[in-house]
């Protein structure tokens, strides 16, 4: 673990057009953003924890339950815009910033000071994401949902030094059918958590948006199009349960999770 501080944002948005309100859906009693909120003070090494948003129902929720709010503009296109758009309420002396998305309160604490200290290890990257590599039965999974027209998760192709080459909701890189079934192939699956230096952030959101990012849907892609280096940690999820909240049907397995991890 890096001994550089950090912070922590979540951006949250009330107005999801998949799952409108999503952040203040209830889980086991507490709400989305509380939960997501809580997973982030349980980093360790992390100096402060703000949540981003547009929604005034969010805001005076996080702030009943005694987190720190920034107000950041409706018109953020994603999660690393709304992150920018709070800078200012992180002290100057923090220059790494960690997106911590609010749909994912099962995010392991040690993936996040792994991208932190793959960043800090990384000079000259703009910014840093974990993957997780496929097993043979996650790998036949989304290839399974590949051809049935579905998107199974996000996809990492990965360079020997460990920079990200590509992000793809395909499933890459092609692996012919005679080599699948090794353990040791590089599919890496993409988990959607980032740390940024603030130089990073800046040259983001004064980049165009990429014609890939619109495509693929992928956010993280504007930092490859406009050649900003991603540095990638790869993470051993040690048997936690990466599930996300995307659709009413996931709250079930979630709570489950929470109370199978022991987390009131």
């Amino acid at each position: 673990m890096s001994d550089q501080p950090f912070a922590i944002v979540i951006p949250a948005r009330f107005a999801s057009t998949r799952y409108p309100g999503k952040p203040l859906v209830p889980l086991n009693g507490k709400s989305l953003i509380q939960r997501s909120w809580e997973a982030a003070m349980a980093v360790p090494g992390c100096a402060t924890v703000i949540i981003a948003t547009d929604d005034e129902r969010i805001a005076q929720a996080a702030r009943a339950f005694g987190a720190t709010v920034a107000m950041t503009p409706e018109a953020c296109a994603n999660g690393t815009e709304r992150c920018a758009a709070a800078l200012s309420a992180i002290a100057d002396d923090i220059d790494i910033i960690v997106n911590l998305q609010g749909d994912a309160p099962l995010t392991p604490p040690w993936f996040i000071t792994a991208i932190v200290a793959r960043l800090v290890a990384d000079a000259a990257a703009a910014m840093a994401t974990p993957v997780v590599r496929a097993t043979p039965a996650v790998h036949g999974r989304l290839l399974a949902d590949q051809a049935a027209g579905r998107v199974g998760g996000t996809t990492a192709a990965v360079s020997a030094g460990g920079r990200a080459l590509y992000f793809s909701k395909a499933v890459i890189p092609h692996v012919p059918e005679k080599q699948r079934g090794d353990p040791g192939l590089p599919v890496f699956l993409h988990i959607g958590a980032y740390a940024y230096r603030r130089a990073g952030l800046a040259a983001y959101v004064a980049a165009p948006v990429s014609a890939l990012e619109l495509l693929e849907g992928l956010e993280q892609l504007r930092f490859l199009d406009a050649d900003l280096p991603v540095a990638v940690a790869e993470v051993d999820p040690r048997g936690r349960d990466m599930w996300e909240l995307n659709n009413p049907q996931d709250i079930a397995p979630i709570e489950a999770a929470l109370t199978a991890l022991g987390i009131a």
